[in-house]
């Protein structure tokens, strides 16, 4: 899904290297399962449960969702993404804690302290070198270890683990004050548009900015089906 050329492959007749990434089509085939699977299904089937049935139910619908896309992985011998696992443990967590309790304040206050933590351990990734939002890059758009080796590249990981801890941080706040002043199906849904809207900026920044990293080491970054010949400078 990903090659470097050499200096003489640019279009351009420039130095540097040429970086393939997958067509923003294929990005989207890849990440659109992952990201329905591990977020929008749960979310979807849990808010449907919820205004059909009850609050319990739809504890047990969204819990049900996890282990049933998690079994389907292992059972199919697939690698089961870390936002999969990572949502099926914190889902786990909310719904012992919530169907104990009854508590609907609680099931939403706990996902607010694992963002908390999540950016704690973005920051500590980032001040050990050896940023957390790689794994997380992984799973969407698998990149090249050689790519990853590069200095540029390592830098760029470990300032967007700060960026993604301030984004946890910042939506958290605004979701617990949603918390205490909506009710419990108007939350669902303002929460899920406060929370898009802070991710779909950052992933946008993200990406811009690694394109931004890599003008400045000197690649090249071309976008879809990999043609050599199509690199070539074409003769005058």
């Amino acid at each position: 899904m990903l090659a470097v050329a050499h200096d003489s492959d640019r279009p351009d007749g420039s130095s540097g290297s040429v970086l393939h990434l997958p067509s923003p089509r294929a990005v989207l085939r890849h990440a659109v399962p992952t990201v329905f699977e591990g977020i929008l299904g749960p979310l979807a089937l849990f808010y449907l449960v919820l205004v059909v049935v009850g609050f319990r139910a739809a504890l047990l619908a969204a819990l049900g969702w996890s282990y049933v896309a998690l079994a389907r992985r292992l059972l199919k011998g697939e690698r089961a993404s870390a936002l999969l696992l990572l949502g099926t443990l914190l889902v786990t967590l909310r719904t012992a804690v919530s169907f104990v309790t009854g508590s609907a304040f609680l099931y939403f206050a706990q996902p607010l302290a694992g963002a908390v933590v999540i950016a704690c351990v973005l920051l500590g990734s980032a001040a050990i070198r050896r940023p957390f939002t790689q794994r997380f890059a992984h799973d969407f758009c698998p990149l090249h270890p050689d790519l990853l080796g590069r200095p540029d590249v390592r830098r760029f990981f470990v300032r967007i683990s700060v960026l993604w801890a301030a984004v946890l941080l910042v939506n958290a706040a605004f979701v617990l004050w949603l918390l205490t002043s909506s009710s419990l199906q108007a939350f669902v849904l303002e929460r899920s548009v406060v929370t898009y809207t802070l991710t779909a900026g950052a992933i946008f920044f993200s990406i811009t900015r690694f394109m931004a990293v890599m003008r400045r080491d000197g690649v090249l970054v071309v976008w879809g089906p990999w043609r050599p010949q199509a690199l070539q400078p074409q003769p005058a």
